[in-house]
C-alpha cells in the first residue's frame, strides 16, 4: 500500500516547516505527498462546496492556497524519493501548451517524480474571474489531457480541437519516463467515466466507504466497456479510520481497502496534531511498517 500526505500545501507554505514536515514524511515511508488549488477563492461566491455539508470551503477566503506546483517543486528539490502529486489542479483553468512545458521541466528537475492529478472545478465564480467559461469544463479537461499527451511525446505535434489548435509544434523537454501519470479526481459518474477512458489513476475523493466502493465498480465497468484492464488504473481514496485519534484499528482499515483494491490511501496532514514531526515518524512505525514490511 502507498501512504501520501494530503493538503501539504495548506499546512506548511512556510518552506522551513514545510521542509521538516516532507523530509519527515520520506523518512517515514510516505510515498507521496500532495498538494491542492484554487488560484483564487471570491470572497461572496454562492457556488455550494461539494466536499462538506456546509457548502463552504474550510480556512475561509482568504486562506493563503500556495500554488502547487511552485509549492511541489521546491518539495522535490529537499527531497531525493518522495512523488509529488497534484490533487487535485484544475485543469480546465490553464493552458495547455504553457503546463505541459511546466510538469515536464518539474518531473525533470525532480527526476520522474511528478504525477499530475486533476479536476473539472466546481467554484464557478474562480472560472468568472480568470475569464474561462464554466461550461463545457469537461469537454476542455478531457481535451487538454489528449494535448499534454501529444506534446510529451516529444515529436512534432499539430492539433485542431473545440478549444485549442495549433499547427506543427515541438515542446522539450519531455517527461523522464515518457509521460506523466494523470490520476482523475472526482466522485462523480463522469469522473469515472472519464477515469476509464483518460486516466493512470482515480482518486475519488470523498464519500462514505460504500459510496467509494459503488463510485469504484463503475470505473471498473466503464473501463471494461472500452476493453481496458481496469487494475491498469491506480485507485486512491482516502481513509479517515487511519488517521492519529481514530477510533478504529489503523491497520485493519488499511488492509480492507487493500482487499478493496486501493493502490494509494491519502491522509489529511491536518489530522497529524502536537509535533507532527513525531506523530509522521511514529505512524510510519506503527502502520507503515506493519503494513509494508
Amino acid at each position: 500500500m502507498k501512504f501520501a500526505l494530503h493538503f501539504g500545501n495548506l499546512i506548511f507554505p512556510n518552506p522551513r516547516e514545510a521542509k521538516k514536515i516532507a523530509q519527515a514524511a520520506e523518512a517515514a515511508g510516505f510515498e507521496s505527498i500532495i498538494a491542492v488549488e484554487h488560484i483564487v477563492i471570491p470572497s461572496n461566491y454562492q457556488t455550494k462546496y461539494p466536499y462538506d455539508i456546509s457548502g463552504r470551503l474550510p480556512g475561509g477566503t482568504d486562506m493563503p492556497w500556495p500554488d502547487p506546483l511552485a509549492w511541489l517543486t521546491f518539495i522535490g528539490a529537499i527531497t531525493t524519493k518522495i512523488r509529488l502529486i497534484t490533487g487535485v489542479l484544475v485543469l480546465p483553468q490553464r493552458n495547455p501548451v504553457i503546463l505541459a512545458k511546466h510538469l515536464a521541466t518539474i518531473d525533470h528537475l525532480t527526476e520522474g517524480r511528478f504525477e499530475l492529478g486533476i479536476g473539472a472545478g466546481w467554484l464557478k465564480e474562480e472560472f468568472d474571474a480568470l475569464g474561462i467559461p464554466f461550461e463545457r469544463r469537461g469537454a476542455r479537461m478531457d481535451e487538454y489531457i489528449n494535448i499534454m499527451r501529444a506534446l510529451w511525446d516529444g515529436q512534432d505535434v499539430s492539433f485542431d480541437g473545440d478549444f485549442k489548435s495549433f499547427n506543427s509544434i515541438n515542446c522539450n523537454p519531455t517527461p523522464v519516463n515518457g509521460r506523466i501519470p494523470i490520476i482523475i479526481g472526482g466522485h462523480s459518474l463522469i469522473a469515472a467515466r472519464r477515469a476509464a477512458l483518460l486516466g493512470d489513476g482515480f482518486f475519488p475523493a470523498t464519500g462514505t466507504q460504500a459510496d467509494i466502493a459503488s463510485i469504484i465498480q463503475i470505473m471498473y465497468r466503464e473501463a471494461e466497456k472500452i476493453k481496458r484492464d481496469p487494475n491498469t488504473i491506480e485507485i486512491t481514496t482516502g481513509c479517515p479510520e487511519a488517521i492519529p485519534g481514530s477510533k478504529v484499528d489503523p491497520i485493519s482499515a488499511i488492509e480492507e481497502r487493500i482487499t478493496a483494491g486501493i493502490g494509494r490511501v491519502a491522509l489529511p496532514i491536518n489530522a497529524f496534531t502536537g509535533n507532527i514531526e513525531e506523530q509522521i515518524i511514529c505512524f510510519g512505525e506503527q502502520v507503515i511498517k506493519q503494513i509494508n514490511g
